[in-house]
């Protein structure tokens, strides 16, 4: 999990704390410098699992706004009382199959070449993120799944906590590749040093990314929430490759 603090002018109150899925950490923090930059106000980033975020909320962490890769983890948590409504779809994510510069598997031939690579013994190890708790996870799997791919994969598998840390395992020395988020890819630190194209969509169940604010949140939470869903911040979120659709 990675915190930061977004800089900015000095403020009386506390931010608020943002607990935004790993997908997000470029486009967010690209956000969240130009809501600053706009507003005066600063947000704390808290990046990691939408599903470790969804326990940590329902167990009462001090988070303000709760931004999903998956919807039904906010949905679930405005069943259970903890977020002041359903919120807001905002954005819909894409996975790509990724790989270090240079690496054998080339990812414009697709999960045909992982098929190719993984019959000829030349995979050792492939990075996703954990599907047990993490959305993008889920994807990589279904994506596996759809192309037959799940069972022979399973002893080159190594799982990341989350899909930031699976693209880190997917470029490194020690692995083969990927699958990730689109988002992460199009940051230009992991593009510059990468290869990486997209997964079709129908490979695996739309990447539907809600966010919602908890109970108790306060008027800088709010003017942030906002801002994700004005015109320039979807805009951002299109910068990083993902689909904006209009609100609720």
């Amino acid at each position: 999990m990675i915190a930061l603090l977004v800089t900015g002018p000095a403020q009386a109150q506390r931010p608020p704390t943002v607990a935004a899925a790993s997908d997000l950490q470029f486009a967010i923090e690209d956000l969240a410098a130009r809501f600053t930059e706009e507003t005066g106000q600063r947000v704390r980033l808290n990046f990691g699992s939408s599903g470790n975020f969804r326990r940590q909320i329902a167990q009462g962490a001090p988070f303000e706004l709760y931004m999903s890769a998956d919807e039904a983890y906010v949905e679930a948590l405005y069943e259970s009382g903890h977020l002041e409504d359903a919120g807001d779809l905002y954005a819909v994510g894409r996975v790509v199959l990724i790989t270090r510069q240079g690496a054998s598997l080339d990812p414009e031939a697709g999960l045909a070449a992982l098929a190719g690579a993984l019959e000829a013994g030349e995979i050792r190890r492939f990075a996703i993120a954990n599907p047990e708790h993490a959305p993008y996870g889920v994807a990589a799997k279904q994506a596996l799944q759809s192309a037959g791919l799940w069972e022979v994969i399973q002893p080159h598998l190594v799982f990341g906590e989350n899909v930031s840390q699976a693209a880190q395992f997917a470029l490194s020395p020690d692995a083969d590749g990927g699958i990730v988020a689109w988002s992460l890819a199009l940051a230009p630190s992991l593009d510059r040093r990468s290869d990486w194209a997209l997964i079709p969509e129908d490979h695996h169940e739309p990447l539907r990314q809600r966010m919602a604010l908890v109970k108790g949140a306060g008027e800088t939470a709010r003017a942030f929430y906002d801002f994700i869903l004005s015109d320039p911040g979807r805009a951002v979120l299109a910068e990083y490759g993902f689909i904006t659709p209009d609100p609720d």
